[in-house]
């Protein structure tokens, strides 16, 4: 045996420090991310909790470090710049010294907070004995890339140690959807990335500031490299300064109570979780629940991508099975990470079933998830994901699908059953020249207006709140107005019809009609899906929500008509397309996907927030809910008949009760007529394979085989070869037209 080796073939210490030191690369750390569980008790944790034992005692030290971590979050939405802090889309939170989130801010992200624990677990293992990095009191470091624990590269965390008597005993976090990040396109989430270096900024997580001051080279290196250097600059201190804050209050904390009741009380706060969530899960019946959905887009081309997912509770433990779903997207950006996906159900879980659990990352640990490795939603390390959004707002709403049949079965809830949460980010990004003559790049807060789904028990919130924040804000049109050169001419609007229809009915998205103006060079993008097919379904016999696409007129300069002849403007997207009231002007309507486009001055650019599923059968809908829709404008007499059956006089809204109960009682013989057994349906309806008149991604029946875009190929799931690979649509266009120019001169000769 060589002098290299130790005593049963393991590599000697003195090699293992070589081959450490010789690193090439430190990638993510597959150990980390794989682990969404909780790190083990260490040795000065276990001592803290024996000395410090008292549960009042240690709730009332949680309280306090908690209201320090939420003044911390009212300081980064009053002091950022981005957007994203203006309107909420932010959050700051304490960690424990291995990593663990323990308390997160009441308002704000909680996928953004949940997925800080990687780069911080990453620093403890590589950069803690590092001799030319290391961790010391007043370090502070910064991630963006969300291969090593953020939700897409958009957004930036920092992260600073908290030391007590040269130890490190919690860690303080601030994270921003900062927007611009210098990605192939403005405002951080560039639909036309077809690699991992089309997105922008890949901070793996290093230092970037010491004895509390950041590096300025490597602030400079930072704005030089995005196209809003002042906000990079200036959120970076602001997210600085709350990690500072939140410092401050846990040193105040261990001065009142002692050190050890603050590592207890963080430690005994996962375990606490931990253990109730487990409790409750033991409520609910084993079994297992399905859903499968699809979203209708890679952002570049129509396709059908499968979402397929299988939710098993077992005892004490829930597993969310997602084999099956889509093959990844080589060359597109509409993967998401797995991280992510256990990101967002943490959200799930925390906001929407147990929204009285402390906001922590214990939630998950009874959670067990599987993936197809590779797939859209565990891609390969290389793989783009800067819209991860499109697959995992997909997948998010499958888990609440399945997770809300098994709460509606459990006799006791800590909140009512609802149908699915709108889920797509409908609105504008943005970018170029501003009134001012600076360079911005962003997106707007109206994606925090999504439609909450409707409940058991009463009608859903209109244009209420994202998935991902239930407690953020859409933010004031003026304001934006005085940084901004575009209006939205129609804001906040309620759009008719734009309803999930259901026996109670899902909130209502509103509509926005937006114009640029005073810029010389300034234009929109959007990324969105559903514009083919519906982004989430309804619940229990209640409708989904309807399709979405971008309306546009241009060719006029509606500024100057408002200024010459007001009365032909119209104040909806239904009449503006319908009447198409000014002359000469061009009408078109296009999927929410517009890859970034300059805007002309007074040209109109025309979408609508989403709306929350319905639940139940529309035609259980009281009458007098449906008149009240229609009194306020929200419905049509087309739905109110057609949808609910609802007979009444059309110039006093009375119902008729006795016709309206007729029309019904009809309707449902209507539907029995038109049904048929089961097996006989399925002989009808059900098809060996898809139709191939889209492409087609994911399983058909087999979660074990997926199509990759040919319906009359399988290949493994997770082993999909050769591996997908889109045609660049320009290109496509190119070989189209060039395919009928050489037609009609063949024709010619």
């Amino acid at each position: 045996m060589g002098d290299d080796m130790d005593i049963g073939g393991a590599p000697s210490a003195a090699v293992q420090d070589f081959l450490k030191e010789t690193s090439l690369y430190l990638a993510p750390d597959p150990e980390i991310m794989n682990n969404h569980g909780l790190e083990p008790r260490t040795a000065f944790e276990d001592q803290c909790i024996g000395k410090e034992g008292d549960p009042v005692r240690l709730e009332i030290v949680r309280e306090r470090i908690l209201a320090g971590v939420n003044e911390s979050y009212e300081m980064l939405e009053n002091m950022g710049a981005a957007p994203g802090a203006k309107w909420g889309d932010c959050v700051s939170a304490v960690y424990t010294a291995s990593g663990d989130l323990s308390l997160a801010s009441s308002g704000g992200v909680v996928i953004f907070c949940n997925l800080v624990q990687y780069p911080i677990k990453f620093v403890n293992k590589y950069w803690s004995g590092d001799p030319t990095v290391g961790i010391k009191e007043g370090d502070v470091f910064i991630v963006n890339d969300a291969r090593y624990g953020q939700a897409h590269n958009t957004d930036q965390s920092m992260m600073m140690p908290v030391f007590h008597e040269g130890r490190i005993v919690a860690w303080a976090g601030a994270t921003v959807h900062e927007g611009e990040n210098g990605a192939i396109e403005p405002g951080g989430m560039p639909s036309l990335a077809e690699q991992i270096w089309d997105e922008g900024l890949k901070m793996s997580p290093f230092k970037v500031a010491e004895n509390y001051r950041l590096r300025r080279d490597l602030v400079t290196f930072l704005q030089n490299s995005v196209r809003e250097p002042k906000l990079q600059y200036a959120d970076m201190k602001v997210k600085m300064y709350v990690c500072r804050r939140i410092e401050t209050r846990i040193h105040e904390a261990i001065a009142e109570y002692g050190v050890e009741a603050v590592v207890a009380a963080l430690r005994m706060n996962l375990e606490d979780t931990d253990a109730e969530v487990r409790r409750r899960l033991l409520e609910w019946p084993d079994g297992t629940t399905r859903h499968a959905w699809w979203t209708d887009g890679t952002l570049r081309e129509n396709v059908q991508i499968k979402i397929n997912l299988a939710l098993t509770k077992k005892g004490d433990e829930i597993t969310f099975d997602y084999r099956g779903s889509s093959p990844e997207f080589t060359n597109r950006s509409n993967n998401s990470l797995d991280i992510t996906v256990k990101g967002m159900l943490a959200q799930l879980f925390l906001t929407f079933i147990w929204p009285d659990i402390p906001r922590n990352q214990g939630v998950l640990a009874p959670v067990k998830f599987i993936f197809d490795n590779p797939s859209v939603l565990k891609p390969a390390f290389g793989t783009p994901n800067a819209q991860s959004m499109m697959t995992v707002f997909t997948a998010w709403s499958a888990g609440q699908v399945c997770a809300m049949k098994f709460l509606y079965s459990n006799p006791k809830k800590y909140t009512r059953v609802l149908a699915p949460w709108f889920n797509m980010i409908n609105t504008f990004l943005f970018g170029g020249l501003t009134q001012h003559g600076e360079m911005v790049g962003n997106v707007c807060a109206d994606i925090n207006g999504m439609g909450g789904g409707a409940l058991a028990d009463r009608d859903g919130e209109h244009g209420c709140a994202p998935i991902f924040a239930t407690m953020s804000d859409i933010g004031e049109q003026e304001f934006i107005e005085e940084e901004m050169p575009f209006i939205q001419i129609v804001s906040k609007k309620m759009m008719k019809d734009n309803q999930g229809f259901g026996r109670q009915r899902g909130g209502m998205g509103y509509q926005m009609v937006l114009a640029m103006r005073d810029s010389p060079a300034f234009g929109f993008m959007l990324t969105a899906m559903g514009a083919k097919f519906p982004n989430i379904p309804g619940l229990f016999g209640g409708y989904g929500c309807p399709t979405y696409p971008l309306s546009r007129v241009s060719g006029v300069d509606v500024f100057e008509i408002l200024k010459t002849d007001p009365g032909s403007f119209r104040y909806s997207i239904e009449e503006l397309m319908n009447e198409r009231p000014f002359k000469d002007a061009k009408y078109t309507t296009h999927p929410m996907t517009l890859g970034y486009t300059l805007a002309q001055r007074g040209e109109l650019y025309m979408i609508s927030q989403g709306t929350g599923g319905g639940f139940g059968d529309p035609l259980d809908r009281k009458p007098e809910d449906v008149i009240r829709d229609l009194d306020e404008d929200l419905i049509s007499h087309d739905v109110a008949w057609r949808v609910y059956r609802v007979v009444y006089d059309n110039e006093t809204l009375h119902v008729d009760e006795e016709a309206t109960e007729e029309a019904r009682e009809a309707m449902r013989k209507e539907r029995i007529a038109k049904s048929k057994p089961f097996d006989a349906f399925c002989e009808g309806w059900v098809k060996d394979k898809p139709s191939g008149k889209v492409p087609y991604y994911g399983c058909w029946d087999d979660k074990t085989m997926v199509h990759a875009g040919s319906p009359d190929t399988l290949h493994p799931a997770a082993q999909v070869n050769p591996p997908v690979i889109m045609a660049n649509p320009l290109q496509v266009k190119i070989d189209r037209l060039e395919a009928e120019l050489a037609a009609c001169r063949k024709g010619q000769g």
